[in-house]
């Protein structure tokens, strides 16, 4: 059969994968608050004032909209045994199998508990393909185009988000169920595409070595490194360094989820789970899930949709330059960037409503209690206006470093596994704050804007001090970071994270081998004819 060689073509069909959580975002924060919906899974009643349906319960609505990063917390936790058993490749078509399973369940349904059935499942395939893509991406990917690879997953959620939010604001104006069950529906292509995708791309080169199948490892290096030279000195290099590393590993080790916690892994461990951590405590995925309902509070009423697809839009423009400049920034500088102007922006909007906002009356025609607050005038536009920018300040940042840090922090022998528990505490936070939103905005009003603020300034110094530099080094390079004095000790770190740099050499020392092999490959054709 044949396999795909060029790296940006795998790229862009496995981040699909990203791209199902995506659309499963805007599918629930555009349907939340449209008559259809609130109706068809209405507990609360018509509300006497404006005779609206007004839809599921704070708590329930929370329930509902958890249930997916609940399900995605178990799947990306069973990800690593499946990758590490079937192949990277594998795993991710499970994933998209499992997704058309949940959405034919979403689409179908006629109660919340069907509802909340269909969204597990789909969260458990989002929970597969968000933990392997970035590590198959990594696995393949030459250190100096590793993090614009890798960070395509974030970029492929950003189009997700905005494509499905314009699919549900056209079906808006379908009467009836059809209004969420079209958009449901739709959401299957991108998993078949993306099965149908896999199946003419090669396998993962270090879980092929992993297997001893080291032909079929070389195979593929020379297929997506050397345009099909199988003489190429940097496959050569590529090879040996894997299988250096492989055979060290089965020397000294077994592969246990227990040694994520042993004294000498422990501080990956802790880097890369807290690194998923902190990507939903900078609150963006809530500004997503529940963007109308803060719209809604800053008088944008009926016409709320719009002005929110407007953020998507952003999203989608300004993760372009994190593809195209992350390795040149590096991680560390990128991370602490994004965490400072999120807490900027966190914290203006917690004054704005705090000194401008009032109680919502009848008159303003709020259909959830979870919109608490209404503000107006020139402060309702500032609130808009942070909330753009603070989406502009994770985009770039916080948004496709997340998914590309972590693989790189990892050995061979525990990356699948490793990856899979960091990208679990995501998800499990994922899940505590979409349930914890609704309820939030009900009781605390704008205090929560304050907590993600402290979230966000508490990230910036943790960065700062543990968090190092990976751009731009080898995976096995990344060793020397976490060097350890004498092999039994119980130093926690090696390099102190400050104290890492970003190697930008490598790129021009990957340029200047590539463009020699390719000389000397047009030197020995001309010499054989």
């Amino acid at each position: 059969m044949i396999k795909i060689g060029n790296l940006y073509l795998i790229a862009a069909i496995s981040v699909i994968g990203g791209g199902l959580f995506g659309f499963d975002i805007s599918s629930m924060s555009a349907i939340i608050s449209t008559q259809p919906y609130l109706c068809q899974f209405d507990e609360q009643g018509i509300n006497p004032d404006n005779g609206l349906c007004q839809g599921p319960t704070p708590n329930t609505q929370g329930g509902i909209t958890a249930a997916m990063p609940g399900g995605s917390w178990l799947g990306a936790l069973v990800s690593g045994i499946v990758s590490d058993r079937f192949g990277r490749k594998t795993s991710i078509q499970v994933g998209s199998v499992i997704w058309v399973i949940g959405s034919i369940i979403c689409c179908a349904s006629v109660n919340i508990p069907m509802l909340i059935v269909g969204r597990v499942i789909n969260g458990f395939s989002v929970g597969i393909c968000s933990a392997q893509v970035p590590v198959y991406i990594t696995e393949m990917a030459p250190p100096s185009k590793r993090g614009r690879l890798v960070g395509m997953q974030q970029w492929a959620i950003t189009w997700g988000i905005m494509i499905m939010f314009f699919i549900c604001y056209g079906c808006s104006y379908i009467s009836g169920a059809g209004a969420f069950r079209v958009p449901w529906g739709l959401q299957m292509i991108p998993a078949i595409l993306l099965f149908l995708g896999l199946l003419v791309m090669p396998e993962s080169p270090r879980w092929l070595a992993k297997k001893d199948r080291w032909e079929e490892a070389k195979d593929v290096l020379t297929l997506v490194h050397s345009k099909g030279n199988p003489n190429s000195a940097f496959v050569a290099k590529e090879l040996a360094e894997i299988r250096e590393v492989v055979e060290f590993e089965r020397r000294n080790a077994d592969v246990s989820i227990f040694e994520l916690f042993s004294p000498r892994v422990i501080n990956r461990t802790h880097i890369g789970v807290f690194t998923q951590i902190w990507s939903q405590l900078t609150g963006m995925n809530v500004m997503m899930y529940y963007i109308t309902y803060v719209f809604t509070m800053a008088g944008l009423g009926s016409n709320v949709l719009l002005p929110s697809a407007i953020q998507f839009i952003i999203n989608v423009c300004l993760t372009v330059p994190a593809l195209i400049w992350m390795d040149a920034w590096g991680r560390r500088p990128t991370l602490l960037v994004g965490a400072f102007f999120m807490c900027l922006w966190m914290c203006i909007n917690a004054g704005l409503f705090a000194v401008y906002s009032r109680p919502p009356v009848p008159e303003d025609h709020f259909t959830t209690p979870s919109e608490s607050m209404a503000i107006s005038g020139a402060p309702a536009k500032a609130v808009i206006a942070s909330t753009y920018l603070f989406v502009a300040s994770y985009a770039p940042t916080w948004g496709p470093v997340s998914w590309t840090y972590p693989p790189e922090l990892y050995p061979l022998r525990l990356r699948g596994k490793a990856v899979s528990l960091a990208t679990s505490a995501n998800w499990a936070f994922n899940f505590a704050l979409a349930y914890f939103v609704p309820p939030a905005f009900e009781n605390i009003t704008w205090k929560v804007y304050v907590l993600f603020a402290v979230f966000l300034f508490a990230m910036f110094w943790h960065v700062f001090f543990l968090f190092p530099e990976t751009a731009n080094k080898p995976l096995e390079e990344v060793e020397a970071i976490f060097d350890y004095s004498a092999p039994g000790s119980i130093k926690l770190i090696g390099t102190p994270a400050w104290k890492t740099h970003n190697d930008r050499s490598i790129i021009r020392q990957e340029r200047d081998m590539v463009s020699s092999e390719e000389k000397i490959g047009s030197a020995e054709h001309k010499d054989s004819m």
